[in-house]
């Protein structure tokens, strides 16, 4: 499964995991996960296609090495999202741990900054009978055009089938 990943760092950290409708697949924290403890987490639920933060100044090295395991896009918002915004979105979706409500509002801002593009993609799909919407999704994420990515899936289930 493709995902959008939100991480909190810190002495307790957190992940979020949408899938790339932007539904919450996944949420969980832990205390004192280095990096290869989140990049176990993360692969237990799927395919990081971003890894995101809710904070800009917070592409910490932690951050970078989790993203560069998975060669994702790393995402930071413009500016720091105001904790009245985090606690509505924490209320809505039932998350009550602090540092997985940041990593969610982090995992939330990468789905909307996608979300028009990824739509687009969900249309073109059937549109032009593609098959596996999700990694026609991942390569629109990885910045290939519309017409790279279906050009890619198409010549990809031509070679599973020879």
């Amino acid at each position: 499964m493709h995902i959008i990943v939100g991480i909190d760092t810190g002495k307790t950290s957190a992940i979020a995991c949408l899938d790339l409708n932007g539904r919450l697949v996944h949420s969980a924290h832990m205390a004192d996960a280095g990096v290869s403890r989140l990049v176990s987490a993360i692969q237990a639920v799927g395919v990081p296609d971003v890894i995101a933060t809710d904070k800009p100044e917070s592409t910490g090295l932690v951050i970078r090495k989790v993203n560069a395991a998975f060669n994702s896009v790393l995402y930071a918002p413009r500016k720091s999202i105001p904790l009245s915004e985090k606690k509505i979105a924490a209320k809505e979706n039932n998350i009550k741990n602090p540092h997985e409500r940041d990593a969610y509002v982090a995992a939330m801002g990468a789905y909307n900054t996608y979300a028009n593009k990824l739509k687009q993609a969900e249309r073109a799909a059937r549109e032009r009978n593609v098959d596996d919407i999700d990694a026609l999704k991942s390569k629109i994420i990885h910045r290939y055009s519309m017409d790279e990515a279906v050009r890619n899936r198409k010549a990809n289930r031509l070679q599973r089938s020879n």
